[in-house]
């Protein structure tokens, strides 16, 4: 990964610079930024924009699905007032955050769909079905669809989607290939939601959490013909080992719908503007901003150590970075599970790069998910310097067991390296930050 973005500051202003970094506390800085970062990218604006810019005919039906659909319901219901007929929100537990005028809110499973899921879908699935050419359908989509929206082809049970759904968890199969055999089983995913709901138009406005911002895997796509093909799903079951039934393996080899005449698409947010968020609230704090990558997609534990590594390599001046500087890594990782402990991959890639950053003095990397969840757990993500590793061996806490054991949140709160956040609001991936200062 190279760096693809900085500022060039004259001798006085890096002078000026490290007199007032010199009266700050890295670990507040980090909290500036971690605020920062998900104040700005929190969806509302950007779906009063979308709708601005859209001519609504007919009735307006609005469905919201994501860990996003709160507050994304929220502006629209804002914005549009009476003109909306009715509202269906899916979200995650906890992730909504009252009553919204002419909706119905329900909550559900994530990572994991369940009973909920389906009872809601149910509903979403009554309301498309009842639509005419004189309606319109307001479809808001957030990452965390894909468990959240589901109902699943005939003979296809919840026991099946959870059971398909754990292994690939635990595989470390990325979202794309996790959406790819997930929305082959599904009567909603894939384009088939919005067949359901013609002869209406589909409006879809989409936060998106997916690397590339492919639409046909954002929530697996419910609104956007797909993209992927029976083969490339086959290729999945191969490289994962993936055990399937024979009724399983036959909606694998159907195709799903390839084109789609009632949609119009929207993508607002991404991981893009969460490392441009990341890097004007560090060049606020002073330190010059790089943006390493935007497309992140690596095992947790690796991605820590590699960042470390420039950590370490940027204090002894062995590359072109020079402190003050805050090093951006936009993405989302994954964690393949060999162990029975907590954790999420932020967490576990802010544990992994301790080592490599011990005994480094104003040195600090965070690992934060956009959405205040990291894994199943209350902890958005994790944050380490070069006192952590010591905080650890106080604590009689091995690190590279912890790490073994996938337990990298019980380890990171044993050493005050936890961030809470709660539920955000937004979901635009993950981005992990080296401060040096």
């Amino acid at each position: 990964m190279a760096a693809c973005r900085g500022e060039l500051r004259s001798p006085a202003a890096n002078s000026n610079n490290q007199r007032r970094m010199n009266m700050q506390n890295i670990h507040k800085d980090a909290q500036f930024m971690i605020k920062g970062i998900i104040r700005d990218n929190m969806p509302g604006t950007a779906v009063e924009n979308a709708l601005r810019a859209h001519n609504f005919r007919g009735n307006i039906h609005m469905v919201a699905i994501g860990k996003a659909a709160w507050t994304m319901a929220k502006a629209s219901c804002g914005f549009l007032g009476d003109r909306m007929n009715r509202g269906i929100v899916i979200t995650k537990y906890e992730h909504s955050m009252g009553n919204l005028e002419k909706c119905d809110i329900y909550e559900a499973g994530h990572p994991v769909t369940d009973e909920n899921t389906i009872i809601a879908t149910r509903e979403c699935v009554k309301l498309a079905e009842g639509l005419t050419e004189n309606d319109e359908l307001l479809f808001l989509v957030s990452g965390g669809g894909s468990a959240l929206f589901e109902q699943p082809l005939e003979g296809i049970t919840l026991d099946d989607v959870q059971s398909i759904t754990g292994r690939l968890l635990a595989s470390g199969a990325d979202i794309v290939e996790m959406n790819m055999i997930r929305k082959r089983l599904s009567a909603v995913k894939a384009g088939r939601f919005a067949r359901l709901a013609a002869p209406a138009k589909v409006f879809a406005i989409i936060l998106s959490d997916v690397l590339g911002d492919r639409p046909d895997s954002i929530a697996s796509g419910p609104a956007v013909p797909d993209n992927s093909t029976a083969e490339d799903a086959a290729k999945v079951v191969e490289k994962y080992g993936l055990k399937l039934t024979s009724l399983q393996r036959k909606y694998l080899e159907e195709e799903t719908p390839k084109s789609l005449d009632n949609v119009e698409i929207v993508i607002t947010g991404s991981v893009r503007t969460l490392c441009e968020s990341a890097a004007k609230a560090a060049a606020k704090l002073g330190y010059t901003p790089f943006v390493l990558t935007t497309t992140m997609n690596c095992e947790a534990a690796e991605a820590g150590r590699l960042l470390a590594a420039i950590a370490a390599d940027t204090r002894a001046g062995r590359n072109s970075f020079k402190a003050p500087c805050a090093i951006i890594a936009g993405g989302e990782t994954v964690v393949t599970l060999k162990g029975k402990g907590r954790g999420g991959r932020n967490q576990e890639m802010a544990l992994a790069a301790a080592k490599g950053i011990h005994g480094l003095k104003d040195t600090l990397l965070f690992a934060l998910g956009s959405d205040g969840t990291d894994g199943p757990t209350n902890a958005a993500g994790g944050i380490t310097d070069g006192n952590t590793l010591t905080k650890l061996r106080a604590a009689n806490i091995d690190i590279d067991k912890a790490l073994a054991n996938n337990d990298s949140h019980n380890a990171l709160k044993a050493a005050d390296g936890l961030i809470i956040t709660g539920p955000t609001g937004t979901n635009v991936n993950d981005v992990a930050v080296i401060l040096c200062r």
